[in-house]
């Protein structure tokens, strides 16, 4: 893989970063020029969470960094040095021993990220010298497929519609050496999607599913899937207009598939591996589909229409199902499906569903070791009576104002039959900067994710 621009090799240039901790700062200053010790006085400094202080040099250069890390960080919040320090080239000197160097790599690479599509940064980021003991190829793999997925969902929606993610996609696929087939407009009632076509059928650009092939043919299977509503006006049950307004990062599930999907093939895993994107617009015209709407599904299951602003799991039923008629060993889906996940656990903690325990734990697990937070929460059997409909075979809600993200889950559970299954409810949007998380599209439990299909998959 290429360098990527957050990285340096001028390791002799390079100026010397101390990450101390809080409870460490009086031990460390203690045997310091007494220069260094005024400075750190003059500016508070006391190696508090967050804090930056800049020795300078006789010159007036740089002569070193002293970053707070507190006492409950972890490695992400190096992140924040490439958010906040001057251009130029920087080494860790110094970090907590707990501090991964592998993460320290990828914090510093989240937190260089910036959107320039439309506007320019002022200046260059900050390079990092790569840490000693830091898996490089690793590090830059995961801060692809994350920069990948903030640049699909930081694109407005009048440059990432069902067309351009459609070529994202194709371009992913090409630059993989995976195999890659779209199915589009009324192709989809031939080949038995309609539930993907019911809902992107009134958008100016057609709807479509996206598929990329990749490895071996008998290896094992995996399975991705995503949500890519490329904007959701909620239909004809329309949203409000605040409601409307990140609606661009509607499509945020496809672009973590397909970020996941690319770091998967890079890391030239022995895997069967197939990626499923559902590809709407959710608009409104004379043809849009309409609350009360009977449809059936690839499945067989017939859905009564309950509400049109319910659409994610729509696309992502026909989408489901057909990765599981290849019995794939692992499938996991990602979908900005409900606000009632964010209600329950906020922006920055995605909820994941599954009935696999062992999944469950594994994911637990990995979402500790990559600081990459995500929370298990239940697929309540007792909720899903409230799904049926007088008239077909379910409803696209379920009864009342609570549970939203069960529901969801739930609605989508219908349409898998493989054992090893998560959904994740993720939102894909940083409302507000911190350490590693530049306001904007945001990328969440990639790392996860990628760690356990690692260990499932790398000696397959």
């Amino acid at each position: 893989m290429h360098q990527l621009p957050f990285l340096t090799d001028s390791a002799a240039q390079a100026v010397p970063i101390h990450a101390l901790r809080t409870s460490e700062w009086s031990q460390w200053q203690e045997s310091r020029p007494e220069a260094l010790k005024r400075l750190a006085t003059a500016h508070d400094f006391k190696a508090q969470a967050g804090r930056i202080l800049l020795v300078p040099a006789t010159d007036g250069s740089i002569e070193r960094v002293l970053f707070g890390v507190g006492d409950k960080a972890n490695a992400m919040s190096m992140g924040s040095l490439a958010q906040n320090l001057p251009s130029g080239d920087y080494r860790i000197a110094a970090a907590p021993s707990e501090f991964s160097a592998t993460l320290v790599a990828i914090a510093w690479g989240l937190g260089a990220y910036a959107f320039e599509r439309y506007k320019k940064r002022k200046r260059p980021a900050p390079r990092l010298v790569p840490p000693d003991g830091a898996d490089m190829a690793e590090a830059q793999r995961v801060v692809a497929a994350a920069w990948l997925v903030r640049d699909l969902v930081n694109t407005p929606t009048n440059d990432m519609g069902p067309d351009a993610l459609h070529a994202a996609a194709e371009k992913v696929a090409r630059e993989n050496g995976a195999t890659f087939e779209a199915i589009v407009g009324d192709d989809l009632i031939t080949q038995n999607y309609p539930l993907i076509h019911a809902v992107g059928r009134a958008a100016a650009e057609a709807p479509r599913l996206l598929h990329l092939s990749w490895g071996e043919a008998a290896a094992p299977r995996l399975a991705l899937v995503g949500k890519g509503v490329t904007f959701d006006t909620g239909g004809l049950d329309i949203k409000p207009s605040a409601g409307m307004r990140l609606m661009k990062k509607d499509m945020g599930g496809a672009a973590h598939a397909l970020a996941l999907a690319q770091a998967v093939m890079q890391s030239g895993l022995r895997v069967k591996l197939d990626v499923y994107l559902a590809v709407v617009e959710n608009a409104i015209s004379a043809n849009a589909f309409r609350p009360g709407d009977v449809i059936a599904s690839r499945k067989g299951p017939t859905v009564e229409i309950d509400n049109t602003d319910a659409e994610g799991r729509l696309i992502l039923a026909d989408a489901l199902a057909r990765a599981c008629e290849d019995e794939p060993a692992l499938l996991l889906d990602f979908a900005t499906l409900t606000g009632a996940a964010r209600t329950a656990l906020g922006p920055d903690l995605p909820p994941f569903f599954t009935s696999d325990d062992a999944l469950a734990a594994e994911l637990a697990q990995a979402s500790l070791e990559t600081a990459d937070p995500i929370w298990r929460m239940p697929l309540w059997d007792a909720y899903e009576s409230d799904m049926d409909s007088p008239i077909a075979d379910l409803k696209n809600t379920g009864d009342g104002a609570f549970a939203g993200a069960i529901f969801g889950a739930l609605f989508l559970r219908r349409f898998v039959n493989v054992a090893a299954w998560a959904h994740f409810d993720v939102y894909a949007w940083a409302p507000r900067e911190k350490p590693s998380r530049p306001q904007g599209g945001e990328a969440q439990a990639l790392r996860a994710c990628l760690k356990v299909i690692k260990a499932r998959f790398a000696s397959a």
